[in-house]
């Protein structure tokens, strides 16, 4: 069997597992248990087969099981197409995050290599709602499943804002400290943008290409304060960051670029704002793009990313889960997917996995469903 899932995931010392052992065959997942069982660490522990802080966006520290506080670890047998991979990640005590893949360090871009992994958590059906800082992470963790050097291009953006902002916040006026940071911005920056438009463009035809029961989303990249034109490519960002040089001293901070663009959406069949939308209807909206970016994904990758939906079932009705399993199984995705009852994931019927999350006195025990 080919395509892209774990065929084993093991936990050490997350958060409430002191120790947690799946085995698992390709098909999605689906974890339910009450509130507080200790489900999510098992999508976060996934999330973390990726480049980034996974989706909770955690430093190393936070995620070790208290009070032993030893550091943990994740280790996963990864089927990445028609390779099998070892994947082991880990943080001991007061130390960052490390990686090894087969056996040897690794850097985490390689992660994003070798798997792509999107999710859907429902601190994200706030996303049309609150400001653009969680559009523009939602969009470039998408960019990044298409191109996982997006998080390099990120990282080098900010680290040279950072230190043209400090300039800025100093009053310094030397031009040739500007000149260089701003280089690296426009390089940077022309990167992200490109990845950022090829993502909107790959989301746009796997929508318009598929038959689905949820709503298709038309997306536009805002500029800074929603302008719909910018600079944009390397050579009008640098002139951009050198003209506005006057008006970023007076405010301390660089007031234009990628880190200032905004993702807008609009429900298509409504022509309405996904921000004036009902709040099902944007749980469907966000649906509709993570199954055109696992649509798209299969196509430019070859299979369909690893899925983590947490609490998917909120604000979808019956139907709308069960076309919703539908589309998973059609993708062929592996799709960790949890909720409180195991009646959530009925229509699923033996073409998933079932697990389920107890904790007991501060301790996550994972157990399958059919196992003796």
């Amino acid at each position: 069997m080919t395509g892209l899932f774990l065929r084993e995931l093991t936990l050490s010392h997350f958060r409430s597992h002191k120790r947690a052992a799946l085995a698992l065959d390709g098909r999605p997942v689906a974890i339910h248990g009450p509130n507080g069982a200790g489900k999510t660490n098992i999508l976060e522990a996934v999330s973390l087969l990726s480049p980034g802080r996974g989706l909770r966006r955690a430093a190393a520290d936070e995620i070790a099981r208290r009070p032993e506080a030893l550091g943990w670890k994740v280790t996963a047998l990864l089927q990445s197409l028609h390779q099998l991979h070892e994947v082991e990640t880990w943080a001991e005590s007061g130390a960052p995050r490390q990686v090894s893949i087969d056996g040897k360090p690794a850097a985490q871009l390689t992660l994003g290599r070798i798997a792509r992994v999107v999710w859907l958590v429902p601190v994200m059906d706030r996303l049309w709602t609150e400001g653009a800082d969680g559009r523009r992470r939602f969009l470039d963790r998408m960019a990044m499943s298409f191109e996982p050097g997006q998080a390099d291009a990120v990282l080098a953006y900010e680290k040279a804002m950072r230190e043209r902002n400090r300039l800025l916040k100093d009053g310094q006026g030397d031009r040739h400290w500007y000149h260089a940071l701003e280089a690296q911005m426009a390089r940077a920056g022309a990167e992200i943008q490109n990845n950022r438009a090829y993502t909107i463009a790959r989301l746009a035809s796997a929508q318009a290409e598929a038959e689905t029961s949820f709503p298709t989303a038309d997306l536009q990249i805002l500029h800074a304060d929603g302008a719909e034109t910018g600079p944009e490519g390397e050579a009008e960002l640098a002139e951009a960051f050198e003209a506005g040089r006057g008006r970023d001293l007076a405010a301390g901070r660089t007031l234009q670029g990628p880190h200032r663009a905004d993702l807008a959406a609009t429900y298509s069949a409504k022509g309405v704002a996904a921000k004036d939308a009902s709040t099902g209807e944007q749980k469907a909206l966000l649906v509709s793009l993570v199954l055109a970016n696992a649509r798209a994904l299969a196509a430019d990758f070859g299979a369909p990313p690893i899925l983590l939906l947490d609490e998917v079932a909120a604000h979808l009705d019956a139907n709308r889960r069960a076309a919703l399993y539908d589309e998973i199984c059609g993708l062929g995705a592996q799709a960790f997917m949890t909720g409180t009852g195991p009646e959530l994931f009925e229509a699923l019927g033996n073409r998933a996995q079932v697990f389920e999350v107890r904790e007991t006195d501060g301790v996550s025990a994972v157990s399958e469903e059919g196992m003796p």
